[in-house]
């Protein structure tokens, strides 16, 4: 048996986990002579029970392993183990790091070095999709993968944001590839990968998603990012989970602050009070606090706050006619002060999914910043 094929099959047997598969090649030597040794001394290795004994012995002479491999070749899955050179260097120093990873589609390269996690509650408000897809399109602009959960609400705006700005998206799952929840997201997988993105799990081909297992996946959201944003999380979310590994793992988090009697904020404005997470209001924000995360240069960013252009308040003078006609019209109408998404999007006669790319797309080449009413011009 090959050492690849050895972690898949010890992934297959239940109550093994990343500890005790540990436990076992410190005593055995190997993924692989686990499986040669007898019940009686596999009994003898801390936390291995007569009864995960006898699993482990079973599944060497089942059929285990053949029949998942075959599933994983009929799949077109990519299966990364601990004993691969491809397996992901951000878990390396992971005390519960998983023992495979299931790649479906592409890892973008930006993984570890320009990826970003976007996390959030599944009863999202109308306020906090906006803002999810708002931060996930300006983050695929600036050219960082967006790292989430394929969930309701907040994980389905950052995926949905980052593919409507042409950018790649990592979705990673709760459970088996086979799987999905919820299901009425199989299509949004598709297109993740279609869109040369990708849906990753740690679990089994046809591992069903419980309590326990969505919870688990958290820390590898947070592991394959730089940092965190969190928006809208009540006090329970499951959001938080994800906010926490990635403080034990050294990672920022980064919180969009809510309405202070929302209980879906109560959440990120905790972590904000609390000092856990950095408030934040656009991926601006995150780009501008990455001079302090370890690895990163400014010399890595498309733009940074220093050389952003400089704020004008004379619109007199005509919109540069190089720029495509539907962003002259929405700065023409912006010539006449802030304005509201509905404003804009009637006055410049541009299309509300039009509209959300190329405010993006102007807010990052500074033509116009965010205000409390809406949209404003910068020069």
């Amino acid at each position: 048996m090959l050492e690849h094929d050895a972690y898949i099959l010890l992934n297959l047997i239940s109550g093994i986990g990343p500890s005790r598969t540990a436990s076992l090649i410190q005593k055995c030597g190997s993924a692989t002579a686990i499986f040669e040794e007898r019940r009686e001394a596999l009994a003898g290795v801390r936390g291995i029970s007569e009864e995960l004994a006898r699993k482990i012995v079973e599944a060497a002479h089942s059929s285990m392993l053949d029949e998942e491999l075959d599933r994983i070749a009929l799949g077109g899955v990519e299966v990364v183990t601990r004993a691969d050179a491809a397996y992901p260097e951000q878990f390396g120093e992971m005390e519960d790091a998983p023992l495979c990873l299931y790649i479906c589609g592409t890892l973008p390269e930006t993984i570890g070095t320009q990826s970003i996690a976007i996390v959030g509650s599944r009863r999202a408000t109308v306020y906090g999709m906006r803002m999810a897809q708002h931060i996930a399109e300006a983050a695929a602009f600036s050219g960082w993968s967006v790292v989430s959960g394929l969930a309701l609400g907040i994980d389905a705006a950052a995926h949905k944001g980052t593919m409507n700005a042409n950018g790649k998206t990592v979705a990673v799952l709760g459970g088996g590839l086979m799987k999905i929840q919820p299901q009425e997201h199989v299509p949004l997988a598709r297109d993740i990968i279609a869109k040369g993105g990708a849906v990753i799990t740690e679990f089994p081909m046809t591992f069903p998603p419980t309590r326990h297992s969505f919870p688990m996946r958290n820390r590898i959201i947070s592991a394959l990012s730089l940092g965190t944003v969190v928006v809208e999380a009540g006090l329970h979310s499951g959001a938080l989970i994800t906010a926490s590994a990635a403080l034990e793992q050294g990672k920022t988090v980064f919180a969009v602050p809510g309405n202070a009697d929302s209980e879906l904020s109560s959440g990120c404005n905790n972590l904000i009070r609390n000092g856990e997470a950095q408030l934040v209001t656009s991926f601006e924000d995150v780009l501008e606090s990455m001079d302090f995360l370890p690895g990163f240069s400014e010399r890595e960013l498309p733009f940074t706050a220093k050389e952003a252009p400089a704020a004008e308040n004379d619109f007199e003078d005509e919109v540069d006619a190089s720029l495509p006609e539907s962003d002259r019209r929405i700065l023409e109408f912006l010539k006449k002060g802030e304005a509201s998404f509905d404003a804009i999007s009637a006055g410049a006669g541009v299309g509300a999914g039009e509209l959300s790319r190329k405010l993006v797309a102007l807010e990052i080449s500074h033509k116009l910043k965010r205000t409390p009413v809406g949209y404003a011009r910068t020069r």
